[in-house]
């Protein structure tokens, strides 16, 4: 008898603790659950919002092709063992204060292919987090949606970043020490995007393994960012698919690109302008081939330009002086006409309106009708 009730209890206690396991993994309706993995997906299933009842055990969430405009505060509280996040291709538009801030195990987070243009720089948890990878290909909703990236990337929540994407959102300029507070950063892809320039100090204190900046519209580099590539050993560049101006401006990227082996496919970097110079290979070329010529007349044009303008708008303005000038009196009797006028005006208002209030009046205009 003791050994049966013993048999009977350890069942019951192995169907509750099947009930209490299933019940961590119950699938939110329209996603797909793998418990081994502790995996769950809702692709393409029209969401607009975070599914609420998800397994607080999942480890890689899937939330992709749906139309979640908006990352609420505390979307993700509970699920504190999740380590990967993919919100890719939402529609996303704003990203709230704290929305993952109730992940302290979450390494690899893709925002990739949305329309973010609210981002919100305490979206983190304020201490440091885990987070290894930030895939934000063509996130953005516009260039100007950058400066919030940059606000969200220097609050010091992502010190532990490694891998940062920034591809295809359009940039055409980067916020000045946008990338100061990384630094464990090893991977910064900017391909793709409209970048002219690269400011001073921008990859200043980066140790970084691989930086992508092909696809863009550089015409050269600046001694200054040629130093902050070079302090860094280890780093791979790739700047492919740029418009070079093979001009006396480019004579140090020229020297830069010939020590220094940190150039992936350097042969396939070719002169985008002047016409003389066109689709030749950059290194190929010697200092003493640059057509200076190009980078000087562009220079003279412009002078020429601002003191053509200069003198027409001067112009204008004497014309316009003379003009009041020799008017002056017609000018002059035209604004007494016009005080006149108003003056009128005002006083027949007021006759009127004491005319309507007059109480004598009334009472006489009443018994007249009668």
């Amino acid at each position: 008898l003791w050994l049966r009730g013993s048999v009977r209890a350890l069942l019951v206690l192995q169907v509750l603790g099947w009930v209490g396991v299933r019940s961590t993994l119950v699938c939110p309706k329209f996603c797909e659950c793998s418990d081994p993995a502790r995996t769950v997906k809702c692709v393409n299933r029209e969401l607009s919002r975070i599914p609420a009842d998800i397994p607080t055990n999942v480890r890689t969430l899937f939330i992709t092709g749906n139309n979640i405009s908006r990352l609420p505060s505390g979307a993700f509280r509970r699920l504190d063992q999740l380590a990967t996040l993919n919100l890719s291709g939402n529609k996303m538009g704003a990203i709230e204060p704290l929305a993952f801030a109730s992940l302290p195990n979450l390494k690899q987070l893709d925002l990739s292919n949305n329309h973010i243009c609210s981002f919100s720089p305490a979206a983190f948890s304020a201490d440091p987090g885990q987070l290894r990878d930030l895939n934000l290909s063509r996130a953005l909703y516009n260039a100007s949606s950058v400066e919030e990236v940059s606000d969200l990337l220097q609050n010091g929540s992502l010190t532990n970043l490694v891998t940062l994407d920034l591809s295809r959102n359009d940039l055409v300029y980067l916020p000045g020490s946008i990338f100061a507070r990384l630094p464990n950063l090893k991977s910064l892809d900017l391909s793709n995007n409209s970048l002219v320039e690269l400011r001073p100090r921008a990859f200043r204190h980066l140790d970084l393994d691989r930086l992508n900046l092909s696809h863009n519209a550089l015409k050269t580099l600046s001694n200054s960012t040629l130093v902050e590539l070079g302090s860094q050993p280890r780093l791979r560049v790739h700047l492919k698919e740029n418009p070079f101006a093979c001009d006396c401006g480019i004579e140090g990227f020229l020297r830069w690109l010939a020590s220094a082996d940190r150039v992936e496919e350097k042969d396939a970097l070719l002169c985008a302008s002047p016409d003389s110079m066109k689709d030749r290979p950059l290194v190929q070329i010697k200092a003493s081939q640059l057509d200076c010529s190009y980078a000087g007349d562009m220079e003279s044009v412009l002078q020429t330009s601002y003191v053509f303008l200069g003198i027409v708008l001067a112009l204008i303005g004497l014309i316009f002086v003379f003009v009041l000038y020799l008017n002056r009196k017609g000018i002059k009797k035209w604004l007494f006409n016009f005080r006149d006028a108003c003056r009128d005006h005002m006083e027949g208002y007021h006759y009127r309106y004491e005319i309507n209030t007059d109480p004598r009046l009334t009472n006489l205009s009443s018994n007249s009708d009668v």
